[in-house]
Formats: structure tokens, sequence, C-alpha cells
């Protein structure tokens, strides 16, 4: 009883797996060889495998993908999935040329691919090492040969020269061998190997003829469709798939049953099927036939009218900005009147429907997001729906109220530009600069790198905010920013220098305190520099806030001064200011005394000299004259001249004159002094004039000139009054002085002036 339970369950399990067998075909099966079948040494290549399979079952099927070369199995991978089957080959050599084949087997069905023959080509250089590079006669030398990189059975050949040492073949890339160097001298050696592919290297002879007849399978599937002409979207077509045979065993094959690359159905001698006829999906279907390695195959095609067009959708308006409002409109352009009307069409929003209210058919209406979205709507009819294409709604965002600001440093009467920009806002958006409200220029902005700039000049600095900027991207919207804000540099005047104290009024002297002033106008931070006669001056001990200070003047600070200033926007140059530093006054008055002391030191002494020496003169010069009569107040004036006196004695020739002489003096005349001239060259001529002469001037004569003495008497009415006449000192140009009365004495005498020259 077991026993019969257990055959029973066996045949059970038996008839369920025959049942539970899915259903599925291998259309191809191809090999590709990529990137190319020839292809150099170094060469990453890579075998394709690919195979088409349809199946009615959605489980995944089990796929065994092998690569043969030459006709051996050299990989072997399992899959459930389509993909393709790659088999790499990596830095290609030659060992790798050969026929590639592909074959896939699923559930114990197999199908192999058609051969592509992989031909690689380029050796690598051998390499010859030797043990040792000198040796004695009768010794052997190991040598090496490899073959780097390559692989597979390959020749070695020694050479020496071009004789042939020694050969052999190995399973490998390299072989050492021991070379005999028979005669004594310099010996070259070389290797050479080759690869050996039996494909390229061996060719057999053709064999004797064999003659086969293939006969064709004669039956063929068979494929009905209904209705096969004036088909519309949404109709239902009818599809039946049979063979006919009545030879063949029911079981011994498969039909498929597929609409383009989609199975529908699959059956053992006939299979049906109904489908929806739709003018987007391929009217192509395809009825199979396989049984063993015969495969038959009928396909039909049909013609499927639209019914219907595909939805359009569109926005309005075509500009929108964030929260405004819009209307979507769905519409089909086109449809069949004899097989639909304009009722039957549906209308939807197949996404984001929240928000929008139906206005009409196929009318939507609602407010747009502060977000790009993406919109579509459905035209369904007699079963069909056709879905829009992806409307993007990317809503713009409004502009912001500008900025304005100045690129740079703005100079006064210097072109700068003037930059608007707005943080917030979709392009384009227009800029328009004012002044004073007025409208100058506008500037479109389209690119996100771009900027508006607005290249403007002013005249004052106060004149910089009375520019705004302007923005706006949708009609009868503006935007307007703060007047504009920046420091303005003002451009330094030509300095002028002038001194403390003033060179003008004053005189500078050797330890007097100067200050040197440059004096601008314009934007600061200014710079001063101070340069005399050219050259800079960069100490900084005189350097101050204010100028160029000098505590104490020495003479070597003297010279020409000029001033430069300089801020941000210019630098300019003062007119040079000459600087003459004046001797200290006590040194002048130390050079002064030393050139007027001395001078007057030798003055001095001349002086004192030659007046003691006239002093003398003077003394020896005094006469003593005394009346012979009584006293009178008749004074006598002596003159000293040695041309009167040799005069005298060259005109007198012995006549009666009155020429002074030493006389000796009374004996009894007390009141007159005798004077002994002591210089011989000088003598003393009395002339004496009688009454009848002028009694205020006498003419005297000094060689040509005429010279007068003064004549005093006493006053009238005086006692002891004689007529003593006048004496007169006279020069004689050698003529004889009119001689008068002569008084044998006189009461007195005086000093006679200088000789008037």
């Amino acid at each position: 009883m077991g026993l019969l339970l257990l055959l029973t369950c066996s045949l059970l399990s038996s008839c369920s797996v025959v049942h539970a067998q899915r259903k599925f075909t291998i259309r191809s099966v191809e090999l590709f060889i990529e990137p190319h079948v020839n292809v150099t040494r170094g060469t990453n290549v890579t075998v394709r495998c690919r195979a088409l399979v349809s199946s009615l079952d959605q489980e995944p099927l089990s796929r065994e993908y092998v690569i043969y070369k030459d006709n051996k199995n050299v990989y072997t991978k399992t899959s459930i999935t389509p993909e393709d089957l790659l088999y790499p080959l990596p830095h290609a050599r030659v060992a790798n040329t050969g026929n590639y084949r592909c074959g896939i087997t699923i559930e114990g069905k197999r199908i192999k691919s058609e051969d592509k023959k992989l031909t690689v080509t380029g050796l690598s250089k051998p390499v010859l090492r030797l043990n040792n590079t000198e040796v004695t006669e009768g010794d052997e030398v190991t040598a090496k040969c490899e073959a780097p990189g390559e692989t597979g059975s390959i020749f070695f050949s020694f050479y020496e020269g071009s004789k042939v040492i020694t050969e052999s073949g190995v399973n490998g890339n390299q072989l050492e061998a021991q070379l005999p160097l028979s005669s004594t001298g310099t010996h070259t050696l070389h290797c050479t190997y080759v690869v050996f592919i039996m494909q390229d290297l061996f060719k057999s002879e053709e064999s004797d003829a064999v003659h086969v007849t293939v006969r064709e399978f004669t039956s063929t599937p068979v494929l009905e469709i209904y209705p096969l002409s004036d088909v519309y979207e949404g109709d239902r077509l009818n599809l039946l798939c049979t063979i006919r045979n009545p030879l063949l065993d029911s079981k011994s094959g498969y039909l498929y049953l597929s609409q383009g690359m989609t199975m529908l159905t699959a059956g053992v001698s006939a299979v049906n099927y109904t489908v929806v006829a739709k003018s987007h999906v391929p009217a192509e279907f395809e009825c199979r036939f396989e049984m063993g390695r015969i495969e038959k195959v009928t396909t039909k095609q049909i013609a499927v009218t639209e019914l219907f067009s595909v939805p359009k959708l569109t926005i309005s308006p075509a500009e929108v900005f964030q929260g405004d409002n819009i209307t979507l409109t769905c519409r089909s352009e086109i449809y069949v009147p004899g097989r639909i009307n304009n009722r039957d069409l549906i209308y939807s929003l197949s996404s984001f429907r929240e928000g929008f209210t139906k206005m009409s058919p196929g009318v939507f209406s609602g407010r747009t997001l502060p977000y790009e979205f993406n919109y579509t709507c459905a035209a369904q009819a007699r079963g069909v729906l056709k879905e829009s294409q992806i409307l993007t709604v990317l809503p713009k965002v409004s502009v912001s109220a500008p900025e304005i600001s100045v690129l740079g440093l703005p100079v006064v009467g210097r072109t700068f530009q003037i930059l608007c920009h707005s943080a917030v806002g979709s392009l384009p958006i227009s800029y328009t600069l004012l002044k004073n409200g007025v409208p100058l220029k506008p500037f479109r902005v389209t690119l996100p790198w771009q900027k508006a700039t607005f290249p403007v000049s002013i005249s004052s600095p106060q004149e910089i905010n009375s520019y705004r900027c302007q923005a706006k991207n949708r009609n009868e919207v503006e935007q307007h920013s703060n007047s504009l804000n920046a420091t303005v540099i003002v451009p330094l005047t030509k300095p002028t220098l002038f001194t403390h104290p003033n060179l003008t009024q004053t005189y500078l002297y050797e330890g007097n305190e100067l200050l040197l002033i440059c004096e601008v106008t314009g934007s600061p931070p200014v710079t001063y520099q101070w340069y005399r006669g050219g050259r800079r001056l960069t100490s900084a001990s005189n350097l101050s806030s204010v100028g160029y200070h000098f505590q104490r003047l020495s003479k070597e600070d003297g010279g020409s001064y000029h001033c430069e200033a300089g801020n941000e926007a210019s630098v300019v140059r003062s007119e040079a200011l000459t600087v003459e530093v004046y001797t200290a006054i006590w040194k002048q008055a130390l050079i002064v005394g030393a050139c007027v002391l001395l001078p007057a030191a030798l003055v001095l002494g001349c002086v004192l000299y030659f007046k003691s020496k006239r002093g003398k003169r003077e003394a020896a010069a005094e006469l003593s004259v005394k009346p012979s009569g009584p006293k009178s107040d008749v004074s006598l004036t002596l003159t000293r001249s040695t041309e009167v006196s040799n005069a005298a004695t060259a005109g007198l020739d012995g006549a009666v004159v009155s020429v002074w002489t030493e006389r000796p003096p009374d004996a009894g005349d007390d009141d007159v002094s005798n004077v002994v001239p002591p210089d011989p060259d000088v003598e003393y001529t009395e002339v004496v004039h009688p009454h009848s002469m002028d009694p205020a001037r006498v003419p005297l004569r000094k060689g040509t000139d005429t010279v007068y003495s003064e004549l005093k008497n006493a006053p009238h009415g005086a006692a002891d009054h004689h007529d003593y006449g006048s004496l007169e000192y006279a020069g004689l140009n050698g003529e004889q002085p009119e001689v008068g009365h002569c008084s044998p004495e006189v009461n007195g005498y005086h000093d006679l002036p200088e000789p008037v020259d």
C-alpha cells in the first residue's frame, strides 16, 4: 500500500513538472569583438556575447553562457539578467589570436553564435641576459632569452652573428641555454623567438568531397488576424497562430505569438489572443514554430488609424511669475468624426491636480507654484488613453529692488562705471540709469554673468548722489534703488609752496628755523614727497604732518625746493622755491670787524706817524715878532712856503725889501720870544704895506695863485696908536713886493695860516 502511494505521488509530481515548464524562445545569439577583430599588441579587447530571448512568464530565466576559443571552453558564466556577457582580454597578446564563439543554454535549450576570428599583431622585443661577459676559452656561457609579456607555446633561437647556436621550444616566455664558444675573441650573441598559433602556421590539404542532401521542412505556421483592414484605435484584434501537419506529433514543437518584441502567448498546436489596436504600438505580429533545430516564422503587419491625436497641453499667459493665475488647456487637435465626437473625449490633468479647477472640458485654472513643475494631461475615448507631452512650467521671479554701486574709485572729471544689480529676478532684466529722476541709459541683461554697467562722469562730489537705478522684468512693474552713495575722489590741485617765516619779508640766517608747507586741495589721504635740486629728501626727522621742517638752518640747506603731492586720483608737483641761507650776523660782524679794524689800525698808525712829524714842523714854524715902537694890536699871520722862500731869494737881487732873517733880539724887550726854525728849507718873509692899501684884503701870490692874508688893526682911538702900516706874509714870484712904511717893532704875533692850494 505504501509503495502504491509513493508511486502515485511520483507520477503526480512528474505531471506537475511537465505542466510547470516555462514558455520561452531564444531568438538569436551573436558574438562581437571590440574594438576590432584586428588589433595590435597591448590593446584592451572585449568579447561580447548577446542573446535575444522572449519569454511568456515574467520570472527571469537562468542563462548559462560559454565562450569558446578554437573550440575550447575558455570562459563560463551563469546569469539571470538579459545584459550582454562580457569576456575581457586586457593587454591582448599574439597568444590571444584565435576563433571565438559564444553559446547560451536555457533550461536545456542551447544555441551557439557564429565564429569570429581575433588577430593580434606585434611581439615584444626579446631580452638576452648572460651570466658572465668574460670567460676562459673552453667555458660555456649561460644565456637566458625572455619574451616579456608573451604567453603560449614559444620557440626560442640563439645566434652568434647570423649563425644559429641552439634552438628550443617551451610553454612559457623564457628559455635558458648553455652556449659553447669555440674560438677566442669577441662574439656577438642575440636571440629571437616565435609564438606558435596552429591555425596560422599549419594548414592541411583538402579532404575528399562527400555529398549530403538536405530536404526542406514543408509545414509552416499560419497567422490569422481579424479585422485585417480598416482598423482604428480601440478596435479589438483577434489573433490566431496555428500549424497544420497531420504527420507531426503535436507534442514535438511549440508555437509562439508575439507583437514586436513582446511575447503575447505560446502553445502546442494552436494559440489565439485578443489585443486592442493602438497607433503608437507597433502593429507587427509574429507566429513562430520551433521544433528541435527547426524554426519557421510567419509575420503580418496591419495599419492602425489614429482615432484622435495626442493631446497638447498649453499654458496662458505664456510668461508667468510666481503666484500668478494661469490657465492650462488640454486639446486633441484631430479626431475621427464618424467614430467619436468632441463630447466623447474626456480630458484630465495627469499630474498635480490640486489647486486647479476645471472650467470647461480640457480647461483648468489655477495658480503657479513658487518653483519649477511638470504638467501633463490625458485624453480618453473608447478605451484609448493618450497622454500629452510634458509641459514644464518655470515661473519667473519678480525682480527685486536693485542695488547701485560703483566699480573702482569714482574720480571727479573722469569716467567711471556705475553697476546696477538685483539679487533676485528672472532674466531678462532691463536696467535704466536715472539722474535726478530722468532716464539716461538702458541696459538689458540676458545672461547670468552679464552686469548692467553705465559709464558716467561727474563734476563735483555731490553730483554722485543724483544717480539711481531702475529695474524691471515684467510689464508695468518697476523697482528703484536708493540714491548712489559712494566716496568720490577729488584730484589734487597744483600745490602751492610757501614758508614760515615768509621769505619775501625776512632773510634767513644760519641757525634760524624754517618750515616748508605744501598746500593742495583734494581728497585725503594725501602723501607728500619733498625734493631739493631734483633729489628726493628722505630725512624722517625733518618730515612733519604739515611740511618739511628745518629746526636749525645751515648754509647747506639752501637751494631749490619743490614738493609732490598725491592721492588715489592724481600726483601733482609744485613750482620750485629757492631758499637762500645767509651767514649768521655774529659771523658777519666778526668778519666786518676783522676787515675794518685792521685797515683802521694801519691808517691810525700812519696818521699818528705823520701827525708827530707835522707837530715838529709846526713847532719850528712859530715865529717871534715884536714891533720897534710901542705895542699895537696889529696881528701877524705867517705862512710857510718853500716856494715863497725860493722866489723871494731869486727876486730881491739887492732891492730894498724887508725880509725876515735872524735878528738879535732886543735886550730890553721881554715880550717877544725868538724862534729858530729847525728846518733849513723853510724861510719866512715880512712884507710891510703902506696905509694907502686896502686895509681888509692884501693879495698874495703863490706861483700864479693869489693868496689873501687878513689884516687886523687895533681899534681906533686906542692909546699908543702908531701908524706902522700892515705886515703881510706873501709868496714871491719874481715880482718886487711893494714896500711901505715899516716899523722896526711889532707889538704882537699870530700863527700864519697854511697855504691855500
